[in-house]
C-alpha cells in the first residue's frame, strides 16, 4: 500500500515493489497530483511492469553508449560511422532523459538538421540509430525503455542512377593515369567495391587457375566470394606480376600507386579530371559497380550467379542496380512499334499515326450527310437515271 507526503511544499509518493521501497517526487503542491501519480506507479506494478521512476533516470547518453557497444562486441564494420550519427543526435539530445523526447521534440531536431542543409537521408540514418538505441533500451534486462514514440521519417531523393555505357568507360580509361587503369578495368568487369578492389593482395589470385578469391570478413557483407577471371583480367594481372618483380619494394597488393610504394587510395582529383577530359559528366567510382550488374545481366548471365559475383547479398539492392538507361527505353519503344505494326496487320487495326486522317474523312462524310438532310433541299436521287439505264438495256 502506499502512501502520499509532503516535503516542504512538494509532495511526494512511495509505493513498494516485490519488497522494495520506491519514493518519487511529483513536482507539484497539489495532493490530487500526487494521489493520480500514486494510482499509476500501483497500476504499473500490479500490472507486472516496472515503475515509471525506474525509466526516468535513463538518458539518452546511457543508451548511445549501448548502441556503441553493441556494434563493438559485434565487430561490425560501420562502427565509424554510427559513433559520427551518434555525435550528431548528441548535438541535440545530450543530457535528455529518454522519458522526455517526443515526436514533437523530434520534429524539431528534423528541423533544425534541414536548416543545417542535411539531406534527408542523412537525417534517416540519425533517427534510423536513434530508433535502435531504443530498441536496445527495451531489449535489456530489466528494461531501461518501456516505450518507442513514434519517429518520422522523411522521403529520400530517388537512388543515384549513375553507370556506363561501353564506350564512356573506354573513353574515362583513356584519359586515367596507366597505373590506375588495371583498377579500373577490374571493378568495371567485377562490379566489386573500391574498397574490395584497392585491398586485393596477390595471396588471394590464382594465376594458374584465374580465380579470385575474398576470404569471409573482407567484405561489407562478411561474406567470402570467388571470381573466375575472363582472358582480359587474367592478362592484366599477368602483365602486373611480372612488373612486380622490377619494383624496389615488394608489397602484398596488387594494384599500387604511381610510385608502386604502397596501394591504390583515393584518386578523387584524378578521377574528376579525367571525367571532365572524357565528356562524360559526373561520375562516381561506385557507377562501375552499378554498370557491371547492368552489363551481367544483359549478357544473359543468372542474377544469382551475378550477385555471387558482385558480391550483393539483398534481392532489393540488386534490382536497384539493374537500371534501365536511355538506350534501354529508345529499344523498348522500336520494339512496341514493330509488335503493333504487326498486330495492325494481321486484325487490320489502326495505329495512332492513323487517328488523324480517319477523323478528318469522319468529318467530312458527317458532313455530307447533314447537307442532303437540310430542309428545302431535296436529296439527291439517281433512281430516274437507273431506270433509264434499265430500260436502254431491255430487248425490244
Amino acid at each position: 500500500m502506499g502512501s502520499v507526503y509532503k516535503r516542504g511544499s512538494i509532495f511526494w509518493v512511495q509505493y513498494y515493489r516485490n519488497g522494495k521501497s520506491y519514493r518519487e517526487t511529483t513536482h507539484s503542491k497539489k495532493e490530487t497530483e500526487a494521489k493520480k501519480l500514486l494510482r499509476l506507479r500501483e497500476g504499473e506494478i500490479a500490472r507486472g511492469k516496472l515503475p515509471g521512476i525506474y525509466f526516468d533516470k535513463v538518458t539518452f547518453d546511457e543508451l548511445a553508449k549501448e548502441l556503441e557497444a553493441e556494434y563493438l562486441l559485434n565487430n561490425r564494420k560501420s562502427i565509424k560511422r554510427v559513433r559520427g550519427l551518434i555525435e550528431n543526435l548528441k548535438t541535440f539530445f545530450e543530457g535528455c532523459r529518454i522519458v522526455n523526447i517526443n515526436t514533437l521534440m523530434l520534429k524539431a531536431y528534423i528541423e533544425k538538421r534541414q536548416q543545417d542543409k542535411v539531406t534527408n537521408a542523412t537525417i534517416n540514418r540519425e533517427l534510423s540509430a536513434l530508433k535502435r538505441m531504443y530498441r536496445i533500451g527495451m531489449e535489456s534486462t530489466p528494461p531501461k525503455v518501456d516505450r518507442v514514440p513514434y519517429i518520422p521519417k522523411l522521403k529520400e531523393s530517388a537512388p543515384r542512377r549513375g553507370f556506363f555505357e561501353h564506350g564512356e568507360f573506354l573513353a574515362l580509361r583513356d584519359n586515367l593515369p596507366d597505373h590506375l587503369k588495371p583498377l579500373v578495368t577490374f571493378g568495371y568487369k567485377t562490379g566489386w567495391r573500391l574498397s574490395e578492389i584497392n585491398n586485393l593482395k596477390w595471396n588471394q589470385i590464382d594465376l594458374n587457375q584465374g580465380i579470385v578469391t575474398l576470404n569471409p570478413g573482407e567484405t561489407k557483407n562478411d561474406e567470402g566470394r570467388t571470381v573466375y577471371l575472363d582472358d582480359e583480367l587474367k592478362q592484366l594481372l599477368k602483365d602486373k606480376w611480372e612488373a612486380r618483380k622490377k619494383y624496389k619494394k615488394i608489397l602484398p597488393y596488387v594494384f599500387l600507386n604511381e610510385d608502386n610504394t604502397d596501394r591504390v587510395k583515393r584518386f578523387d582529383k584524378t578521377w574528376r579530371t579525367a571525367c571532365k577530359n572524357a565528356e562524360i559528366g559526373s561520375r562516381i567510382f561506385h557507377d562501375l559497380r552499378r554498370t557491371a550488374i547492368r552489363n551481367m545481366v544483359r549478357a544473359g548471365i543468372p542474377e544469382r550467379v551475378a550477385m555471387m559475383v558482385s558480391g550483393h547479398k539483398t534481392r532489393s539492392v540488386f534490382d536497384r542496380y539493374n537500371i534501365v538507361s536511355d538506350t534501354d527505353l529508345k529499344i523498348a519503344a522500336q520494339k512496341q512499334e514493330i509488335y503493333l505494326k504487326s498486330q495492325s496487320d494481321l486484325h487490320n487495326l489502326s495505329t495512332i499515326a492513323d487517328f488523324e486522317q480517319k477523323k478528318e474523312a469522319l468529318q467530312t462524310r458527317k458532313a455530307s450527310e447533314l447537307l442532303e438532310a437540310a430542309p428545302g433541299l431535296e436529296p439527291g436521287n439517281n433512281g430516274f437515271a437507273d431506270r433509264c439505264l434499265s430500260h436502254l438495256a431491255m430487248p425490244p
